[in-house]
């Protein structure tokens, strides 16, 4: 009876759970209109000017590009389409836009809910008081609250990572490979398809969910359940994979900034900038990078560079990557440091890096880059509440994942996907907004160390005597 109880007051939570999150998100995107409303006249776009002028170009023309009427595969396009479909409804109007943000964010904690039931399938009623907690840790995150109510993709990507963990655990269940374990394969292989058009990192959590599987299942069940889940997820990649190639007569990986971000943490310059707390994507390209009218060629030059910065300099990896793990998995904001508007970053003959007054660096700083300076809100107060926030679920997380270690077959696959999305932006380069996206399926170990205190405390209390 008492259990009932419990599971119907924990189930009871998760609407509240839902309603806190968007109280959250309605009460800042009201107290601060200036920050989020990038469609008023002359306001500056905090988040993704490119995603914004591909979504109009789109919604105007008909074409995917830059340049209106231009077709091009600059960036990977699933958030432009969202974004012309809301334009296209809704108008081009901040409201809409944080409006679906919103919902994007009550379905994630819906899924994170879910997850956490199937992550404790032989206590519901844990794993729903752990859900909801987590739910709450998401709902109330203040760095979260922040970037998705700004123009990005990062809660369309957070709500694709949900579903699609949440689908590998159901397809993970089924004992049976019939017709409902395809359909579930199929629906994951359509997810990780379709993400991969908002960032390709799905597949390499794909990868090693296999050894997840295998903690269960053969290798021939394994493998019949996941084969299906990579061609499917191919063939929803086809037909954008297809229209690049017509566009460039070239194959396309997806789009044309990974060379580019593949240079940027991998170049001489790139541990020194991430110790001066700047973003790398402030580095110029090399005085020998091809022009921009040429962007594939452009694209594998800048990949090849990087990759042949780090056979040449093998001593150099391990201090770049344990440099890039700890901006990766900094409780601050990364990075430390921005640009203002005027400046750009340089660096000399000596490989120091020098901040000088000029156009600004290739790409460009806007006036939303440069408010993350000085005595702005952010950097005054948000930085501070941010190490204090993630800081102290992150040591929840720690003692949780111990506290779990029996649980370890279900759970690790919530560490293989904090593992995967590592070892990505290792690969390229990392900062806080990088990472994030992942955070709430971390603070499912936060929830359980928080569950577990409290249930050792009542345990403490009722054996007390007297």
């Amino acid at each position: 009876m008492v259990t009932h109880n419990i599971r119907d007051l924990t189930v009871r939570s998760l609407p509240i759970v839902l309603l806190i999150g968007v109280i959250a998100r309605l009460g800042v995107l009201i107290a601060f209109p200036q920050v989020f409303a990038f469609s008023e006249p002359g306001a500056d776009i905090h988040g993704s000017v490119a995603y914004d002028e591909y979504a109009i170009n789109l919604l105007e023309t008909g074409v995917y590009g830059r340049v209106p009427g231009v077709a091009d595969a600059g960036l990977p396009p699933l958030y432009s389409y969202v974004l012309s479909l809301i334009y296209r409804f809704f108008g081009r109007n901040y409201i809409a836009v944080a409006a679906a943000h919103i919902l994007f964010d009550a379905l994630s904690i819906a899924l994170l809910f879910d997850i956490c039931r199937r992550l404790f399938p032989r206590d519901l009623a844990l794993g729903e008081r752990i859900g909801a907690l987590a739910g709450l840790f998401f709902a109330l995150y203040p760095y979260l609250i922040f970037q998705n109510l700004t123009l990005n993709d990062t809660a369309l990507w957070i709500l694709l990572l949900h579903l699609f963990v949440g689908l590998l655990l159901r397809l993970r269940e089924r004992e049976v490979l019939d017709r409902r374990t395809l359909l579930l394969a199929a629906q994951a292989g359509v997810v990780l398809g379709i993400a991969s058009l908002a960032r390709a990192l799905l597949p390499a959590l794909a990868l090693l969910a296999v050894f997840w599987f295998l903690l269960k299942l053969s290798w021939r069940q394994t493998l019949l359940r996941l084969l299906p889940v990579a061609l499917i997820g191919l063939l929803a990649l086809l037909p954008w994979l297809m229209r690049s190639e017509r566009v460039y007569g070239d194959f396309v990986p997806i789009a044309l900034n990974s060379g580019e971000n593949i240079y940027q943490g991998n170049n001489p310059h790139s541990a020194a900038v991430f110790r001066a707390g700047y973003d790398v994507q402030w580095l110029p390209p090399p005085t020998d990078a091809l022009p921009l009218q040429e962007p594939v060629r452009r694209n594998e030059f800048l990949a090849e560079a990087g990759w042949r910065y780090l056979r040449e300099n093998p001593a150099a990896i391990p201090d770049l990557l344990w440099v890039k793990f700890l901006i990766y998995w900094n409780p601050q904001v990364t990075p430390l440091r921005n640009l203002r508007q005027g400046e750009k970053l340089t660096v000399d003959a000596d490989g120091a890096i020098i901040i000088v007054s000029g156009e600004g660096s290739h790409i460009g700083v806007t006036a939303a880059n440069a408010a993350y300076q000085d005595d702005g809100l952010f950097n005054v107060v948000g930085r501070r509440v941010h190490v204090l926030y993630f800081g102290g679920l992150l040591l929840l997380a720690i003692a949780g994942a111990w506290l779990s270690r029996r649980e370890w077959r279900l759970l690790s696959l919530l560490l293989i996907v904090q593992l995967s999305q590592t070892l990505m932006y290792l690969l390229f380069h990392p900062s806080t907004r990088y990472r994030s996206p992942t955070d709430p399926l971390l603070f499912v170990f936060s929830a359980y160390a928080v569950v577990w205190v409290a249930g050792w405390w009542r345990g403490r209390r009722s054996n007390a005597p007297g």
